[in-house]
């Protein structure tokens, strides 16, 4: 076996690296085509191979015993194909463009019986490899499997020693490329006796056709043949359902601001002489109980660092995610280029710790924090700590097992730089303009010192059902098209509906805030003034309705097994969790902010 050699190119200087982290990004309708003459050299890079229903573990294509030249050359890669799994090498295919090949040899081999049982077991777990021309991804199955009967029972496998390369060009370009074995017979690799050898040869065809279509983008989706399927649509159950929530919730809202808020208002703000010829107890009676705490209401919470951190790592994926979704409607994702969005993930994460940093740091001060150095390295400290430690998990797991999803050194060490250059020190300067530009509170009422006693809550009024509301309901906005996402990233279908995600996106956030106003107005009507951690807990716990839907995803809508891939999936299926309950939390806790504000200022205090 052939073991893996790192990319050569790997050598990076200081000033180039958001460069390279941009090379995988590309402007609207730039597809890097190269250009050929009749008769030029078309290079054929082979990249990875691994089992087709665990999409992130993949191996290199030469750890298996199949034709390799003696000095493997690795194509330099870009940060973004490197996060991708990719390791390209150049082959012993020969390819000219506009040549066609009728049967060459590519080499011959002698596989010992032990190549012979590590092809056979790659079969049975339905190897497929990715070949590369031009940019252009190509995939096949590695060999052929077959099971038949159950009495006598008949197991089959062979392998593929032809292959038939089909490309398409119009004039000077590539603009389509397959490879079939549709009139191929397999070779089989079944009765072969301990100790002995077997003599096989390989060989490949290639067919070049003309073609009408000028862009690769202009190809119709299902008319490459493609190798994995192609069933993503426009999601309208999704669309429909999550516009009916959202008009409930806001309409929900919407009556609750404009009657309820108008009669209390209405009630409150009576006269003196009309109040002292009430009862007396208005306040106290129905939902009517909000004014009583208005000495307490904007007492801060416990644990004010820790919740303005929340708050600012919250604010800058909100600002990531967004930035993400419309850097792919503008078109600057390529679909064939491999880990576009990855690069542009770091590259975006990197530059918004300014956001999280300013976020936290001016709150922080806003509410009295004096511990303004620990309040900054507490917000930089709670994203990239859990990351870093689910990471090392991860990829120790896949360097154990030779994928090639284990990052190499030099990567690491790239990543770590770009974090220490410009992440952190982007997040001390946002500390720093955000502490400098903090204003007081200004709350709209004057807090006593000593706090009122809560009375006792009923059960439907407690933080876990709340959270449970808070978390169901936003969550229950984005199912449908939650399970397009994960066969996205966890599958092998191409997400290119990217309005629609944007569409989603806008949803998930509006019903997060409407149903955090609601329940925050419940909350305080109940007399109890603990809504700062309340309302960041209730939406936020979408998160964990996220990661137990990929439990379900992972246990009944997958095919996924194995630890390489087991690891991987809940590893960072947790860390999305924990990304969307900082994002929502902190969406959810400015909204109940806004909304309290509102309604004090408009209650006239004696």
């Amino acid at each position: 076996m052939t073991v893996l050699g790192h990319p050569r190119s790997w050598s990076f200087e200081w000033l180039p690296v958001l460069m390279l982290l941009l090379g995988t990004c590309h402007g609207p309708g730039v597809e890097g085509v190269t250009h050929y003459k009749a008769g030029d050299p078309v290079i054929l890079y082979v990249n990875k191979v691994g089992p087709y229903h665990n999409p992130q573990e993949t191996y290199h294509y030469y750890q298996l015993p199949v034709c390799c030249p003696e000095k493997i050359r690795h194509k330099s890669l870009s940060l973004g194909e490197v996060l991708d799994g990719d390791r390209m090498a150049e082959s012993l295919y020969e390819i000219r463009f506009r040549e066609n090949v009728e049967k060459r040899i590519l080499c011959h081999m002698q596989l010992s019986s032990a190549q012979v049982e590590q092809l056979r077991q790659a079969i049975e777990e339905l190897y497929y490899f990715e070949f590369v021309v031009d940019d252009l991804p190509i995939r096949g199955f590695v060999g052929y499997m077959e099971e038949s009967g159950f009495l006598p029972h008949s197991h089959k496998i062979g392998l593929w020693t032809h292959l038939d390369f089909h490309l398409e060009f119009h004039g000077d370009r590539i603009i389509f490329a397959n490879v079939s074995v549709r009139d191929v017979k397999p070779h089989s690799l079944d009765g072969l006796r301990p100790n002995e050898f077997l003599g096989l040869t390989h060989t490949y065809s290639v067919r070049w056709s003309e073609t009408s279509v000028e862009r690769r983008s202009d190809r119709r989706r299902g008319d490459d043949g493609g190798f994995f399927p192609r069933t993503l649509e426009i999601h309208w159950l999704s669309i429909i359902n999550s516009m009916v929530l959202v008009f409930l919730l806001v309409g929900f809202v919407a009556v609750i601001l404009m009657r309820v808020l108008r009669n209390d208002l209405a009630r409150y703000n009576l006269d003196e002489e009309t109040t002292s010829g009430s009862s007396g107890d208005d306040f106290d009676q129905g939902d009517n109980g909000w004014k009583i705490i208005h000495t307490d209401v904007f007492r801060f919470p416990p644990y004010r660092g820790l919740l303005c951190a929340v708050l600012g790592v919250g604010a800058q994926f909100l600002a990531l995610g967004t930035g993400i979704i419309v850097m792919a409607l503008l078109g600057m994702f390529n679909v064939h280029r491999h880990g576009a969005i990855n690069s542009a993930a770091i590259l975006l994460y990197a530059l918004t710790c300014c956001i999280s940093g300013y976020v936290s740091s001016h709150f922080y001060r806003q509410i009295g924090g004096e511990r303004w150095v620990w309040n900054i390295i507490l917000t930089t400290s709670l994203f990239s700590v859990p990351f870093f430690l689910t990471w090392s998990v991860v990829n120790s797991v896949h360097w154990a097992n030779g994928s090639t999803q284990a990052l190499p050194a030099t990567t690491i060490l790239l990543l770590l730089t770009v974090w220490l250059l410009v992440g952190f020190p982007l997040t001390v300067i946002g500390g720093i303009f955000g502490k400098n530009n903090s204003s007081p509170f200004d709350a709209p009422c004057r807090t006593k010192n000593i706090a009122r006693e809560i009375p006792p809550q009923p059960w439907y009024k407690s933080t876990l059902i709340h959270m449970t509301v808070g978390g169901f309901l936003p969550f229950s906005a984005i199912s449908v098209e939650l399970y397009y996402i994960f066969a996205t990233v966890w599958g092998r279908e191409q997400y290119t509906l990217y309005g629609i995600l944007f569409f989603v996106f806008a949803i998930l956030l509006s019903v997060g805030a409407c149903i955090s106003i609601a329940l925050t107005y419940f909350q305080l009507s109940g007399e109890d003034y603990r809504w700062w951690w309340r309302s960041v807990l209730s939406v936020g716990s979408t998160g964990l309705f996220i990661f137990l839907y990929s439990v379900f995803y992972y246990a009944r809508r997958s095919n996924m097994s194995g630890a390489v891939q087991t690891v991987e999936f809940f590893g960072y299926s947790l860390l999305t969790g924990y990304i969307f309950f900082l994002m929502l939390g902190t969406i959810s806790f400015f909204s109940s902010l806004k909304f309290i504000r509102y309604i004090y200022i408009n209650l006239k205090m004696d």
